[in-house]
């Protein structure tokens, strides 16, 4: 009788060993379902196929911004321009501080071609000007965030009103990333014009 209870006794703790052993990797396939489904949810919304390699931080920020209307030197959610959007959108995801403006902004960057953009770098357009008026953000796939003047939107570099304007795309210069601290450049508070 001792060895039967013995027996039952083993038999359950090789049971529950393997149990455990299971749950582990179910908690981890939960974790990555998410995140795929988190990413097929974004890619389908946004038009841009998101990778393993994707900043889903980048992604989400922008998510959570669509739709927030258009307000000429408003830096809010009430209101915000591209610069602002810009601006919050590279404190909030890379936790780096720009400059204001889009001409401003410009000249924190390496000037990339449009073949050559990757998701992060910003996209210049002069719209309706000589000098540089409208910024956004690269998402991939030709697409890119900004604050139009329909509000925060995501928009196609192929489209023939943004292909017309398309200035430069930019990459932030490194020594910008080293140099940047939360209190530069808010003494420029000059928006941009669209």
């Amino acid at each position: 009788m001792k060895k039967l209870t013995i027996a039952i006794a083993l038999f359950f703790s090789v049971l529950a060993a393997q149990a455990q052993t299971k749950t582990a990797p179910a908690v981890a396939d939960k974790d990555d379902d998410q995140e795929s489904m988190a990413k097929t949810y974004l890619s389908q919304i946004m038009g841009v196929a998101l990778s393993a390699t994707s900043n889903m931080k980048l992604f989400n920020f922008v998510h959570d911004w669509i739709g927030t209307p258009y307000r000429f030197g408003g830096s809010s959610r009430k209101g915000i321009d591209c610069s602002a959007f810009t601006k919050q959108l590279y404190g909030d995801v890379f936790n780096l501080t720009i400059r204001r403006n889009s001409r401003d902004i410009f000249s924190m960057v390496n000037p990339v071609g449009k073949d050559d953009l990757k998701e992060g770098d910003l996209v210049f357009f002069k719209i309706h000007s000589r000098s540089i008026s409208h910024v956004g953000i690269y998402l991939g796939n030709n697409r890119f965030a900004h604050a139009s003047s329909r509000g925060v939107a995501i928009s196609s570099l192929d489209d023939a009103y943004y292909s017309r304007y398309f200035y430069k795309g930019g990459r932030l210069l490194e020594q910008f990333k080293d140099q940047l601290t939360s209190s530069n450049s808010d003494s420029s508070n000059d928006p941009d014009n669209n």
